[in-house]
């Protein structure tokens, strides 16, 4: 096995990989808005802020879009990172991938989401009237900083490193007799479930080796600050980025890509705001940051002659796992069409769809550096299976991309039962997350060049006697 993907079982390895990767044939840029919010509007993520109709009052941090464009060749790719709870829906997300195309030759889009529990509350539909402003608003910052990045590509390298964090904990315990209880909280550390320390870091260096961005992949909600926090907040995200850039004197943008979050939270999850969130956050954020800076810091960006932008942005269909129209029914007499967030796209008034169609993206940069999305809150098993399967050098995994569809747990988390893998916020049919990720596998096997389009002609040979 190769000794980097060692890291990726689920136990805690103190190890750090780093590898030059690229040339300067490839191209990058980067851009960042504030993306934040008028006060006044519903927040994501805590039911009993939206039952009891909290509104946010402020913002205690900004919310930022931050944006990255890669092209090798004549191919183009941008990842926008938002500070959000979920990407936009379908429509947005349909309209910024055909305005990136026509107006900075983008081929490819992934908009992926924080999944702080502390910005506006985002539907798949909403009521007539359609989205308020600040969606619209949003739509054209972000379409004008890709722009920007895009105008501002220059020759670049690539290097990647991993190492360790150790902030969060996976929430669902299985007890002895197979019953699953969750742990809300968890200021003591406890080991519980599979969990995935890994910080992975890409860094992208100037010709001259000066950072231009820091891309920092990790699983873990970003749900620090608790439902009585009623202001904007990135959560542990903004002292995270903070940290890492601090390091390099403000010089890199930093991104994060969350990963396969679904089932992880921050050991001070949920902190009342008069218990110290504030100051457990900043520790969260301190923590990662301070080990992303450490592996970026050791990363050496090398020119190499083989420069390459290959992906596959696939649209899989899956089944409901419930009958929808009584899943529909039920969740909307108790909770109404408008507290119950994310669903009322999909189980709304209107026509429901016979099958849900999910996004799936794989991208390898390279033929080494490898890039996996899912549509929603994927298990963090997923993201350690990706690590460990994928042929690439270097792996990250993206949850809460291009879409949102909820959890998709495991086979076995589905069987097993409790929240996020029994209830009705997976209505994804189960199974979701495994064809997903084989899907991918395939897709980057296929790149490179390791399945070819027509069978191999093997001679037999007929056994010795």
């Amino acid at each position: 096995m190769n000794p980097r993907k060692a890291m990726g079982c689920l136990v805690l390895l103190p190890a750090t990989l780093c590898a030059p990767l690229c040339a300067a044939a490839i191209q990058a840029g980067v851009a960042k808005v504030d993306i934040t919010p008028p006060p006044g509007l519903p927040m994501y993520g805590y039911f009993d802020r939206i039952e009891k109709h909290q509104l946010s009052t402020g913002t205690l941090d900004p919310l930022y879009a931050r944006v990255v464009v890669l092209q090798a060749g004549d191919r183009r790719m941008a990842i926008v990172t938002l500070d959000l709870g979920r990407t936009f829906n379908e429509p947005w997300l349909g309209r910024m991938r055909a305005a990136a195309l026509q107006g900075s030759r983008i081929d490819l889009l992934i908009v992926s989401a924080s999944h702080t529990h502390s910005g506006p509350n985002i539907l798949d539909e909403y009521p007539p009237g359609g989205p308020p402003a600040w969606e619209n608003a949003a739509f054209d910052k972000i379409l004008q900083a890709i722009q920007r990045a895009a105008q501002n590509l220059q020759p670049a390298r690539l290097g990647t490193a991993y190492g360790n964090a150790f902030v969060g904990y996976n929430r669902r315990r299985v007890n002895p007799d197979g019953s699953v209880t969750m742990m809300w909280l968890n200021p003591e550390k406890v080991a519980n479930g599979p969990v995935d320390t890994t910080v992975g870091v890409l860094r992208i260096d100037r010709e001259d080796g000066s950072p231009i961005a820091v891309l920092v992949n990790y699983a873990c909600h970003p749900v620090v600050f608790g439902s009585d926090n009623l202001q904007y907040s990135a959560d542990f995200i903004g002292p995270m980025t903070g940290t890492v850039e601090g390091a390099f004197g403000g010089k890199p943008l930093c991104l994060f890509l969350q990963g396969a979050a679904g089932d992880i939270k921050p050991y001070y999850g949920s902190t009342a705001l008069n218990k110290g969130a504030a100051e457990r956050n900043d520790w969260t954020g301190r923590e990662l940051g301070t080990e992303a800076a450490r592996l970026a810091k050791g990363v050496e960006t090398e020119a190499s002659a083989a420069c390459s932008l290959d992906f596959s942005d696939d649209v899989m269909a899956f089944n409901w796992r419930w009958d929808p129209r009584k899943l529909r029914d039920g969740l909307l007499r108790a909770k109404g069409p408008l507290i119950f967030q994310d669903h009322v796209g999909v189980l709304g008034e209107g026509a429901m769809p016979a099958k849900l169609s999910l996004r799936v993206t794989t991208v390898l940069v390279n033929r080494q550096i490898a890039f996996v999305t899912m549509p929603g809150e994927p298990f963090v098993e997923f993201q350690v299976g990706w690590r460990n399967r994928c042929p690439a050098r270097s792996c990250f995994f993206l949850g809460y991309s291009n879409g949102y569809y909820d959890y998709f747990p495991t086979i076995l988390a589905a069987s097993q039962g409790g929240y996020g893998a029994g209830d009705s916020d997976t209505y994804v049919e189960v199974g979701a997350g495994e064809r997903m990720l084989d899907h991918a596998l395939v897709r980057v096997h296929e790149m490179m060049g390791e399945l070819g389009q027509v069978p191999i002609a093997t001679p037999w040979v007929p056994p010795a006697r």
